[in-house]
């Protein structure tokens, strides 16, 4: 089990896998409070970079998902660099339908709800997991503006224009499925140009080692593209944030 090599490559020298810098994720951190001792479950957990720092920040366990088995590695990693190991545990392997064997305080999706097929279903698995009063993390993007065409959206990665809200419809949707928003947190420009610029170093640098690799020409097709793809598009119609929700 893993994910496309393109995204192993492409992200391999991040720690976040979203448009949050490491500032925004101490912010959101901050935001919710978080008492020392808190289950934590995180669907998709990347490089582990939200629950290692919340470890050593705030005091939370928890149990990290993720399908990537490099990402996993590198989550493990992480633990240990900051001392974390006895606090936060990481599971290569398939996040759609994981439910916790412990309730938790705090269950997180960020930029990962297709493992529940879409916002609704993500909800509600997380929603299992979820001790009464604890809170659903949903990292999702939002339009800044609407795409004028069908392509314009394929452009930013959707694969049309209803893929995505405008930042009030996706808090109203929330609100109609009868959940509190009692916190968010947004990814500004700067975190989405860290996000995608630092893949092209990591391209070329791949390239540089790997030229007779079979994957090599996708790999320069793709180094190609992306920064003319990101400038027109993604910067100027994507937003992304993070959400907190709380069930009435």
């Amino acid at each position: 089990m893993d994910i496309p090599r393109i995204f192993n490559i492409t992200e391999s020298a991040h720690r976040i896998h979203n448009p949050f810098t490491p500032e925004k994720l101490a912010t959101l951190g901050a935001a919710l409070r978080l008492d020392s001792g808190i289950r934590m479950l995180d669907l998709g957990s990347g490089s582990g970079e939200m629950l290692c720092t919340w470890a050593r920040d705030y005091g939370i366990v928890g149990v990290g998902i993720d399908m990537s088995r490099l990402f996993s590695k590198q989550a493990k990693l992480r633990a240990e660099e900051l001392g974390v190991t006895d606090q936060v545990v990481f599971i290569h392997g398939d996040a759609a339908g994981y439910v916790a064997g412990e309730k938790v305080g705090v269950a997180a999706c960020l930029g990962a709800t297709w493992i529940g097929g879409g916002v609704v279903g993500t909800i509600e698995l997380l929603a299992k997991s979820l001790c009464t009063k604890g809170i659903i993390l949903i990292g999702e993007p939002y339009w800044l503006q609407i795409p004028p065409t069908e392509d314009v959206a394929k452009g930013c990665g959707a694969d049309s224009i209803s893929d995505f809200l405008m930042l009030p419809e996706l808090l109203a949707s929330f609100d109609g499925l009868d959940f509190d928003v009692v916190e968010m947190v947004l990814a500004d420009q700067e975190g989405w140009d860290r996000y995608e610029a630092a893949k092209w170093l990591t391209m070329r640098r791949w390239l540089e080692s790997n030229p007779d690799d079979d994957f090599a020409k996708d790999v320069r097709a793709k180094l190609t593209l992306e920064p003319k793809r990101y400038a027109a598009y993604t910067r100027e119609y994507l937003g992304w944030g993070v959400f907190a929700l709380m069930a009435r």
